[in-house]
């Protein structure tokens, strides 16, 4: 405390590495999903390395003249293929929020719906993380654009190219899944 009044500051670097039962060597692969009828993100991230790297993302796409089961039916093919070919151990998804359109939530509903049960059927472990604290981890700031936190995953994850906004989303609930995960985390995810 004296160094501190003193003017000393001590500060301590927090690796970043989870600490769930996975090899350290291997690492965990994690699932990000931000569910939208008409644009999907996800985000697949690879951690226990030095730094995370991304093994895949992107947006899955709907056109507006799509009938919403045919949205639906995309959304869970195209999560089921991405679950198949990247084999991950976690899912986190976007929590979900307060819409003043109650048709507005009840579309996003079934997205998400969509969503996990795709993800469901592969056995994964399906953890939610609200909005607001994924930005507040990711920014700093809970009330974040979207462009804040698409820069802040390209420079967290060294991509070349900014993330289109609903994949840098998915990346950011893998990342803060990651972080949460973290023998130095405060707060305990909330698996559904």
């Amino acid at each position: 405390m004296q160094q501190r009044l003193g003017g000393w500051q001590t500060r301590v670097a927090v690796p970043f590495a989870s600490s769930r039962p996975t090899s350290r060597t291997k690492g965990e692969v994690i699932l990000g999903v931000d569910p939208s009828l008409r644009g999907t993100g996800f985000g697949v991230i690879r951690t226990g390395l030095t730094e995370p790297v991304v093994l895949a993302q992107g947006t899955i796409s709907c056109p507006k003249d799509w009938e919403r089961s045919r949205c639906l039916a995309a959304i869970s093919q195209t999560l089921r293929d991405v679950v198949r070919k990247h084999q991950p151990t976690v899912c986190a998804v976007e929590g979900l929020f307060f819409a003043q359109n109650l048709k507005t939530a009840i579309i996003m509903g079934e997205a998400r719906g969509a969503a996990l049960s795709a993800i469901a059927e592969a056995g994964l472990d399906i953890y939610e993380i609200a909005t607001r604290k994924v930005k507040q981890a990711i920014v700093g700031y809970g009330a974040a654009q979207k462009l804040a936190v698409a820069k802040m995953v390209q420079r967290m994850l060294n991509l070349a190219e900014l993330p289109a906004p609903d994949a840098a989303d998915a990346l950011a609930l893998a990342l803060v899944h990651a972080q949460t995960g973290s023998r130095f985390s405060l707060s305990v995810p909330k698996k559904i």
